[in-house]
């Protein structure tokens, strides 16, 4: 079971400008939501962080409420908590793969998004992974958030000097460097 294999936990990192996030939860199993919600709450608040909670009725919603933010607030960071626990039919792989891809593809375009949607076979493990006091994976999903938010200001002025740039005094458009614009 994962909660006895040792693993590594990263110290959180520092922040010398506020950060801001967004905490996008599905209540759908409340009790596990809520356990999740308050590792997240904890990690953000240990960091000095500030952000904001809103619900969506499942994890397939919750990428959708992520990109809308994007593009009309101006959050740091995401933070994405649920859980999908296997059923009867093929529903659970097209809600996993869905909403994970559909996160996966938001962070590539370069949100810096926590993924905290627990994949269960049974209320036991989802139980074991949203305990507050244990292997939180609301908090481990805060975590990544910060991290990613750390790295996107680390590189964010920095340039890899390709790309169109506005012309400037060492640019010249066409023409000669005399000022003779004729090519």
């Amino acid at each position: 079971m994962a909660s006895s294999e040792p693993h590594t936990v990263l110290p959180t990192p520092g922040f010398d400008k506020p950060v801001k996030v967004l905490i996008v939860v599905s209540p759908y199993y409340s009790d596990i939501a809520e356990g999740l919600l308050t590792g997240a709450k904890r990690e953000l608040e240990a960091a000095g962080a500030t952000y904001e909670v809103v619900e969506m009725p499942g994890a397939l919603e919750i990428p959708t409420a992520i990109g809308i933010s994007d593009r009309r607030s101006n959050f740091d960071g995401y933070v994405a908590l649920g859980c999908v626990i296997r059923g009867e039919t093929t529903h659970y792989e097209t809600v996993c793969n869905d909403s994970s891809r559909a996160l996966q593809l938001l962070g590539l375009q370069g949100l810096c998004i926590g993924n905290g949607i627990l994949t269960v076979e049974n209320k036991k493990q989802a139980d074991v992974r949203a305990d507050p006091e244990g292997q939180n994976k609301g908090g481990g999903a805060a975590a990544a958030a910060l991290h990613l938010v750390a790295l996107a200001r680390k590189w964010a002025s920095s340039t890899k000097g390709i790309g169109f740039k506005p012309a400037g005094d060492d640019t010249l458009m066409a023409g000669n460097p005399d000022g003779n614009t004729l090519a």
